[in-house]
């Protein structure tokens, strides 16, 4: 009869280590995804158990804000010209109101004048605006609302009693005197402008309506002989 030694079995420590670590860390990465710790925690518990080291998650960096767009004035139709930082609703409905065509101003191509508003429009058929702007009217009470026609017009003009120079007259009717009305540039005396950039929009004129000169040059290519020419109060 033969005879064998009884093999005794010996524990593999380091497996047991190893798989231990593993379940260590796994029920750590667990728990730190529920919630149950932190995730900074989790991580560095998962870091001091056996050596081993869980990678970190890759933090995100915030998303810069787009830097803010600097105001900018943009032309508009009509000539208007607005910023592109968005205002009070109540100065947007301000400054609609102000540019707005005045109502029963005519139809058709023609050229809208309003005396209480100091505003001319150079209107397309449709009522399109064109161009809308500042000008400076009579201080006297010599020209009646109504619709008139372009009579007459001289790329530069003398005024009444040498008065100063102007340019791109268009003119479309008379005053009481007998003296022409119409649209023309800020006349020139001695020299220099009778009024300033600034002052349009308020009465200045001894009877025709002022304009910067390029609104002139506008107006006067717009408005041939014939063009309507309607007055509002």
């Amino acid at each position: 009869m033969s005879r064998h030694r009884a093999t005794r079995t010996r524990p593999r420590y380091g497996r047991i280590s190893v798989l231990g670590v593993s379940l260590a860390v796994t029920a750590i990465a667990v728990l730190g995804g529920t919630g149950v710790l932190p995730a900074d925690d989790a991580g560095s518990a998962a870091a001091d158990v056996g050596g081993a080291v869980a990678s970190p998650q890759p933090t995100r960096e915030p998303t810069p804000e787009a830097p803010e767009t600097p105001d900018a004035e943009i032309p508009e139709q009509g000539g208007v010209t607005l910023s592109r930082s968005t205002p009070p609703e109540s100065a947007k409905a301000a400054k609609a109101a102000e540019v707005a065509l005045p109502p029963e101003s005519g139809a058709g191509r023609r050229v809208v004048f309003s005396e209480s508003r100091q505003r001319v429009w150079l209107v397309e058929p449709g009522d399109w605006v064109r161009r809308t702007y500042e000008v400076s009217g009579s201080i006297y009470e010599n020209l009646e609302p109504g619709t008139f026609e372009v009579y007459s017009r001289s790329e530069d003009a003398v005024g009444i009693e040498d008065s100063g120079t102007m340019k791109y007259f268009v003119r479309f009717t008379r005053g009481p005197s007998g003296a022409a009305i119409g649209f023309h540039d800020i006349p020139v005396d001695d020299g220099e402008r009778v009024q300033t950039f600034a002052e349009l929009g308020t009465p200045r004129s001894h009877g025709c309506i002022r304009q910067r000169r390029s609104d002139a040059r506008l107006l006067w290519e717009f408005a041939p002989l014939g063009t309507t020419v309607v007055v509002t109060a």
